[in-house]
């Protein structure tokens, strides 16, 4: 029985409000699950990070992956330190907004680990695909908005943790792909799902088995990315989306994503079953009256995710 953002089961359309929105203060991976990993709500992330860079600020978390000499690829312990800060800024009521970005100028990154990769075998590779898996979902289903910067390569696993995050903003120098054929294998993190889901079976299909990488603006015509501006502007344009989405009401915000991502996968009708049930929980938040009200005072909304 899987579990909702609202922690209601998945079992019939209708069935997806629960009785009291207030009962609701859990995020989407505990409800799924994920076990605790160590990560301190107070303090911070409870031990040394080696491979990203991990900050807090202004109710945004900044994760960056750090291993620019390698093109910030993917290795086994970065997805581990991925996953414990993903985790930690589920956990943090003070964190509304994730980005993530890739360190130096040249990628985001570019794929997994190849060393790593060689040596695997049926069960071990299926392990490692299963970690990754599971933490780009703890991305992706905990309820908070998140923003990929793209700052160049993107390529199998980079573009896989890219795909994960809610908004993918490009600079023009960002380049897409999901090579692994290339290398006899294909995407493991969740890439054969995510890729045709948000451009299509028939372009999802030509990118993975073809291996071909793509440009920024390519990436924008098929739907892969929102936005391409200069690599100079990349990070304001970042910041100032996340600072659109802190203006917003946050359970508006979780809404609205479980609205679309699991309509998705809904019949028409019952796409519009779950929507209404959302609608309708919303209507009973404090941050509908104030939003209301707000509008017709003229003033800007001051949500409380309430």
């Amino acid at each position: 029985m899987v579990k909702s953002v609202w922690g209601v089961a998945r079992t019939h359309p209708r069935a997806q409000t629960p009785g009291d929105w207030r009962s609701y203060r859990r995020s989407s991976y505990l409800q799924a699950g994920v076990p605790d990993i160590g990560c301190s709500r107070e303090g911070g992330i409870g031990v040394e990070l080696e491979y990203i860079r991990f900050e807090k600020r202004d109710q945004v978390a900044y994760i960056s992956l750090n291993r620019p000499k390698v093109l910030n690829a993917l290795n086994a312990a970065t997805i581990e330190e991925l996953e414990k800060a993903f985790k930690e800024a589920a956990d943090d009521d003070g964190v509304r907004v994730m980005v993530l970005t890739g360190s130096g100028d040249k990628a985001f990154a570019a794929g997994a680990d190849i060393a790593e990769l060689a040596g695997k075998n049926a069960m071990s590779g299926a392990a490692t695909a299963e970690t990754g898996q599971h933490a780009f979902r703890l991305l992706e289903a905990m309820g908070k908005p998140s923003i990929a910067a793209v700052n160049g390569y993107a390529l199998g696993g980079g573009c896989e943790l890219a795909m994960a995050c809610t908004i993918r903003i490009a600079s023009e120098k960002a380049r897409f792909g999901q090579p692994e054929v290339n290398l006899g294998l294909i995407p493991g993190y969740g890439g054969t799902q995510r890729l045709s889901r948000l451009v299509g079976k028939g372009i999802a299909l030509d990118l993975i088995l073809t291996g071909r990488t793509i440009d920024a603006q390519e990436a924008l015509r098929i739907g892969l990315v929102s936005r391409v501006v200069p690599q100079e502007e990349l990070m304001a344009a970042v910041n100032e989306t996340a600072q659109s989405l802190l203006e917003k009401g946050p359970i508006a915000l979780k809404a609205a994503r479980e609205a679309i991502d699991r309509g998705f996968e809904m019949e028409f009708e019952d796409g519009c079953k779950l929507e209404a049930s959302l609608f309708g929980l919303v209507c009973a938040t404090d941050d509908m009256k104030e939003g209301t009200r707000a509008f017709l005072e003229k003033r800007k909304a001051n949500f409380k995710g309430r």
